[in-house]
């Protein structure tokens, strides 16, 4: 579903304006749509139900509370990468048989921790990873159920901070020492081989690199099975892309399901998804106030009240979002959308046509809903932003923005200063 239309030329979020969501909640601003969110889910799960696919939210993409538990309740598992996103998932609802643990660097707590939950696997990246958790397994009298993190050295044609499936990446164990690595596990105590795990990285657009990892691994699936009993699972990782810019195509979920599905039949094995952007992306907006139009020798800049502070991903990324005005405005003017941030890193959209806004004005930044508020972060002592809820014409705020208390909670000053 389309979470945002304009109608007589205003913004809306599914049956609510965009405009009274900023004017009772302030900006800035992050509003994100149920509907999408679960339109997303029933999409991908109808399209790869003949796998009957375990889909675990990628929760690293949007930690918000009320949307995990949107996806929880509609069947969906999570996949974590830290003790605070196992702790997220798991308040939200999410079954402790539905949640993955990946990630490069999981600490002994937090082993622990998801030993104690009793997890469904960890995905494991190294054969020091693999001895952590059998020591943490066999200290806590439990078995530690894994599934190797292999890298099948495919270009995922994406950003090269987003690449995950390629040799020169940190993650996953090299095809050529995967037996190497296979014969340790074997022979370490309170382990239980479980799976494979491979990751290309996001936004794919394409549907051939997972088709080409599928196939680099299939053999390796084919005997691991022969092997290990224990060993039913193949996880494909994530990475599904969003249409960002309006001229980009959504991915195609009939094609990527034509090709998987019948490779996944022949080996037989239960299959794990791990979507995050490709259910949340498109589901959120981000929504500021313009502060001032400013102008030199060179351009126009358009300052707004949220900066890189509250949206990371166009100066780490060079990431393209569309920009739109919540309420109609005539013409264009080319410039810099940038925001209140001391840094010259501190922009939203630059050397672009955007909407010829004045200050007091509303914008929006679209398809912000993933890696969006998961990536804000307190720079410049600014608080982050609230966020909102809707379902058709309900709304509610589901996180409080932060205020200045919150700001420096925790912070001590010792006598002796």
């Amino acid at each position: 579903m389309q979470a945002f239309t304009e109608r007589q030329g205003e913004l809306f979020a599914e049956e609510v304006s965009v405009t009274s969501l900023a004017e009772t909640y302030g900006t800035p601003l992050y509003v994100y749509s149920r509907g999408h969110l679960l339109s997303q889910y029933q999409a991908l799960a109808t399209a790869m139900a003949p796998v009957s696919p375990t889909i675990c939210f990628a929760v690293k993409s949007n930690t918000c509370g009320a949307l995990i538990s949107t996806l929880a309740n509609a069947g969906a598992g999570a996949d974590v990468v830290s003790g605070g996103e196992l702790l997220r998932a798991r308040r939200a609802g999410v079954p402790s048989n539905r949640i993955v643990f990946a990630g490069v660097g999981k600490t002994v707590a937090e082993i622990q921790t998801a030993l104690q939950e009793g997890i469904r696997f960890f995905t494991v990246e190294s054969e020091s990873e693999l001895r952590r958790i059998s020591d943490c397994a066999t200290r806590a009298g439990r078995m530690g159920r894994i599934a190797l993190r292999v890298n099948p050295d495919v270009d995922p044609k994406t950003h090269k901070y987003t690449s995950t499936g390629k040799k020169e990446n940190k993650f996953g164990i090299d095809l050529e020492r995967l037996e190497n690595v296979l014969d340790l596990a074997a022979s370490l105590p309170s382990l239980e081989i479980a799976g494979l795990h491979m990751h290309l990285g996001s936004p794919i657009a394409d549907v051939k690199p997972y088709a080409e990892a599928l196939d680099k691994v299939t053999p390796l699936c084919r005997r691991l099975a022969a092997r290990f009993p224990t060993f039913q699972t193949l996880d494909l990782g994530g990475g599904l892309g969003i249409p960002y810019r309006p001229d980009d195509r959504e991915f195609d979920l009939n094609l990527f399901a034509e090709t998987l599905i019948p490779r996944l039949k022949k080996l037989g094995l239960r299959v794990v998804l791990e979507p995050g952007r490709f259910l949340t992306g498109n589901a959120g907006i981000l929504v500021a106030r313009v502060q001032y139009v400013k102008e030199n020798s060179e351009k126009k800049f358009i300052i707004v009240d949220a900066g890189m502070n509250d949206l990371l991903r166009p100066p780490l990324y060079q990431a393209w979002h569309t920009i739109r005005s919540v309420r109609t405005v005539s013409g264009t003017v080319f410039g810099d959308l940038v925001g209140p941030v001391c840094e010259s890193s501190d922009f939203l959209a630059t050397n672009r046509e955007l909407p010829a806004v004045v200050q007091g004005d509303l914008i929006a930044v679209m398809s912000a809903g993933a890696y969006g508020f998961s990536m804000a972060s307190t720079y410049n002592s600014r608080g982050r932003p609230a966020e909102i809820l809707v379902d058709g014409a309900r709304s509610a705020i589901v996180r409080a923005r932060e205020t200045f208390e919150d700001l420096v909670r925790g912070e001590q000053t010792p006598d002796w200063v």
